[in-house]
């Protein structure tokens, strides 16, 4: 068994709370609230800036250039790639991309911002993956998961959005990552493997709550203060 089929074994109380999450299913159903995919598109805009910055962590803390190239390819996915989810988002709720962007995150996803940032920032390569790579493999296992359970036609309000992170090439995203992280976690003592799994555990809840956050329309206590 590989580090990373250990870490999906592990963690896979978390994976089986995702796929039953209602957000989750209600895609597979094609029928979530529209105030959710609009709180989940003002967050996970700004979460997928913040992806991209870790992405460029991870690209310092490289010491070999197809590693850099391939965390450099990552943030062209996210720009313009990964936006064609979010527009099948806007498209069914009838709003448009622009008027969902530059929110200030909720508390979860400002905490799963500042938990990815502190792992790239005080540990190595293999803790920065391991932070990184719950977001692309469980949304990989959404896509299969959905494609598998409700076999969405073309005419399904959200076939686009299941269709395009069930696709192979997005899988592929995540089959990389894991190789980088398996090789590292060959060359790392016990205490490095230790750091590593903790932060993909705490991503993987972190992604668990994200979808939560959005469901439920999370916001910070208190009085909402508008910028002057």
């Amino acid at each position: 068994m590989t580090f990373t089929q250990l870490l999906r074994k592990e963690n896979d109380d978390i994976f089986q709370a995702i796929f039953n999450h209602p957000f989750v299913d209600g895609i597979g159903k094609g029928n979530v609230p529209d105030k959710a995919i609009a709180h989940y598109i003002k967050a996970d805009f700004e979460y997928l800036n913040a992806f991209m910055r870790i992405y460029g962590t991870a690209i310092s803390k490289s010491a070999k250039r197809e590693d850099i190239q391939f965390f450099n390819e990552q943030i062209r996915f996210v720009l313009n790639s990964e936006i064609h989810p979010h527009h099948n988002f806007c498209d069914h709720i009838g709003v448009g991309y622009e008027e969902l962007q530059g929110y200030a995150l909720p508390p979860t996803a400002d905490h799963y911002m500042k938990h990815m940032m502190y792992h790239a920032h005080m540990g190595g390569l293999g803790e920065t993956i391991s932070a990184l790579l719950p977001c692309p493999w469980t949304y990989w296992e959404i896509g299969q998961e959905l494609m598998t359970k409700y076999e969405p036609s073309a005419d399904h309000p959200f076939y686009q959005w299941i269709s395009f992170y069930a696709d192979e090439s997005t899988g592929e995203i995540t089959e990389e990552m894991r190789n980088r992280l398996d090789n590292i976690a060959e060359e790392a003592s016990v205490e490095e493997q230790k750091h590593i799994k903790e932060a993909f555990r705490k991503s993987c809840q972190l992604e668990l709550s994200f979808w939560e956050m959005a469901y439920t329309c999370e916001k910070w206590p208190g009085k909402e203060k508008v910028n002057s």
